[in-house]
């Protein structure tokens, strides 16, 4: 089988690109979400537009003070570079909010200008926003790959029908086996992509 050339990278943001401390099952029990049921899908199911909004005004307040506290990711600078020399365009589809991830963006010095937040498309792992990256790119989706740390990027990037790299540094978790790839460290994303040049 003959591999597709990657022709553009998407990330996620939180856990991949930059740090983030978001307890969630401190935010799931504040809002009174059991802890089994995805957070926003709860808040989106809750009867009454009061509640929905007060729910998410608690979500904003974590996200909001995870922004101030982020930090750049290890290797995640130079890998950039030199995706940027090597002329990959690359992207960001986060579950953050707009304000959170832009102040994220703005305190850790990503050079990525082009980001969809769930304020933007539906939250992964509903595909939407990596295919709406595809298509501004012109690329065919399987063109592109998405790399996030979570089971829904590997999910996303499979609705998608684009290649999916599950950024793990240190323990691999029991969903990783559903990822095309395993990214240990950032250093290695590049030769990663060159060999499907």
């Amino acid at each position: 089988m003959i591999q597709q050339q990657i022709k553009g990278v998407i990330f996620d943001l939180d856990g991949t690109l930059v740090s983030s401390e978001l307890d969630f099952q401190l935010i799931k029990a504040q809002v009174g979400c059991p802890r089994d049921l995805d957070l926003l899908d709860f808040i989106s199911q809750l009867p009454s537009p009061y509640m929905r909004q007060e729910a998410m005004n608690i979500v904003h307040q974590h996200e909001m003070l995870d922004a101030h506290n982020a930090q750049l990711m290890p290797g995640v600078a130079k890998c950039l570079e030199q995706l940027t020399l090597m002329q990959i365009p690359m992207a960001i589809v986060t579950r953050n909010f707009g304000r959170a991830a832009k102040l994220k963006l703005s305190q850790c010095n990503v050079p990525i200008s082009l980001m969809l937040t769930r304020d933007d498309a539906p939250a992964k792992p509903n595909p939407s926003g990596l295919l709406h990256i595809a298509k501004q790119w012109h690329f065919t989706p399987n063109h592109c790959m998405y790399v996030g740390d979570y089971l829904y990027d590997i999910q996303a990037a499979h609705n998608a029908k684009m290649r999916s790299c599950l950024y793990a540094p240190h323990e691999i978790p029991h969903y990783a086996s559903q990822a095309h790839h395993i990214l240990h460290s950032f250093d290695d994303l590049p030769q990663l992509i060159k060999a499907f040049g």
